[in-house]
């Protein structure tokens, strides 16, 4: 897994994978969720993946938006 950037400085997410169709998130409590493009959708993905690439957003955004809206906990 790449490490979180967290440029904000107090996100939960620690650790991303990315591969084509999804996207894995670590978060500080060591939980791990699989996100993909049916569960939240495309759209949600891809701006997850923006936000993991650039270090910033990525919890707000699964907060926010996402929710319990995954495929699956690891």
């Amino acid at each position: 897994m790449t490490p979180y950037a967290n440029l904000g400085g107090d996100s939960g997410v620690s650790n991303y994978e990315i591969g084509s169709n999804f996207i894995k998130v670590e978060f500080n409590t060591g939980a791990v969720y699989v996100y993909d493009d049916v569960k939240p959708g495309t759209s949600d993905l891809d701006q997850m993946k923006a936000l993991a690439i650039s270090g910033v957003g990525l919890n707000s955004f699964i907060s926010r938006h996402v929710r319990s809206n995954f495929a699956y906990k690891e």
